[in-house]
């Protein structure tokens, strides 16, 4: 949000009159399936009333300081030399500790694939709504999905975005004719090399928390994969709403590939950081479920997306999680555990995890129902 716009709240307030039947409205913008776009489409001036965010957050956001610190950015580059590796291991135990965010470069991904994926999502999205509708669904196990607002009816404000799901948690493969067309071969292309990567960075994070390089691959941190391609149209009142609420993900690892547009923020400090797109750049964050097995040697940063006057923007976030089906139960890793760092957690199974983050609102993290209260052994970390 422009820290430098102020906000009449009285004002804001006296807009919002105390008659609004908030679920009507819900139902209404939901049962168009047109999403966020179709909103845009129509030609409306003023965010409609179901996105504009509570005052109580509006008036806290000014609490909020400009910063100047930088998410770091890590090259790959000559990772298979002995030297060149074990400084990117520091780089990557360093941010996951201090940030649960960083940039990787050199990754391997080429760039006609990174952006052959973000023109297929966004072509999927700007296509006829007729289209997109056949897609549209609210089952979880579906595949494949177009969406508007997973905790529409959970959340305090909706967020200003439109999603296409690709969900593989009970099947390692997806068959192409599954896929939209308008997007098919990009995607597989994407998902088949961003996995790849997946497996990289698990053996360097398994080498930043003191374990051989394939421990965090042998507990199948990465067997379950869900890719989200987010849509942001630009907003006529951005300050107003967000694109993404503030929320960790409910993930072992996330990998995110964004456009030039911006509006991605980590909270460090707290502070809200810009995670400024860097050209041909994955952003990489700690999900929940690696902050609970590493026993809060890592950290599963808040971060939100917000609203802007420009765009559309466009991202593809790939979270990376265990197996679903059948239920393998996870918890702080036995290495980590010692008298002096006793575990944190309870144990858990990926479904659960994730059930559970499907039904509350996304700015609710599921950490704290899941971190032991006996001993003293709560704090507000």
């Amino acid at each position: 949000m422009n820290q430098s716009k102020k906000m009449d709240m009285s004002s804001l307030k006296e807009s919002l009159p105390e008659d609004y039947d908030r679920l009507k409205a819900l139902k209404a913008f939901e049962e168009t399936k047109a999403g966020v776009k179709g909103i845009v489409d129509s030609g409306i001036q003023k965010v409609p009333r179901i996105f504009i965010r509570p005052p109580d957050e509006l008036v806290e956001e000014l609490n909020y300081q400009q910063s100047s610190l930088q998410v770091p950015v890590i090259d790959l580059s000559g990772i298979g030399a002995d030297d060149q590796r074990k400084k990117i291991i520091s780089e990557v135990k360093k941010a996951s500790k201090e940030w649960g965010f960083f940039l990787v470069t050199n990754h391997g991904i080429p760039m006609n694939v990174l952006d052959g994926m973000l023109d297929g999502i966004r072509k999927f999205h700007e296509q006829d709504a007729q289209v997109k509708k056949e897609f549209h669904s609210h089952d979880r196990m579906q595949k494949v999905k177009y969406g508007s607002n997973v905790d529409l009816y959970r959340s305090r404000a909706a967020n200003w975005r439109d999603s296409l799901t690709i969900s593989l948690m009970t099947s390692d493969r997806i068959e192409p004719d599954e896929l939209p067309e308008i997007c098919r071969d990009s995607t597989i292309e994407y998902l088949n090399q961003v996995t790849k990567l997946a497996e990289t960075l698990y053996e360097l994070l398994s080498e930043a928390l003191g374990l051989k390089p394939d421990h965090l691959g042998a507990m199948e941190c990465g067997r379950s994969r869900t890719f989200i391609g987010q849509y942001y149209p630009p907003c006529p009142e951005p300050e107003l709403t967000l694109g993404t609420s503030k929320h960790t993900d409910p993930s072992f690892l996330t990998i995110l590939l964004q456009d030039l547009v911006g509006g991605l923020q980590v909270l460090h400090e707290n502070q809200y950081i810009n995670v400024a797109p860097l050209p041909g750049s994955l952003v990489v964050n700690i999900g929940d479920m690696l902050q609970i097995i590493s026993n809060d040697e890592f950290i599963s940063a808040d971060h939100r997306v917000l609203a802007n006057r420009a765009g559309p923007r466009t991202s593809v976030a790939g979270f990376f999680s265990g197996p679903v089906l059948p239920g393998k139960v996870y918890g702080p890793i036995k290495e980590l555990i010692s008298e002096k760092h006793p575990p944190r957690y309870k144990e858990f199974t990926a479904g659960e995890y994730i059930s559970k983050f499907f039904a509350r609102p996304i700015d609710k993290s599921g950490l704290d129902e899941f971190r032991l209260r006996e001993s003293g052994l709560v704090t507000t970390e």
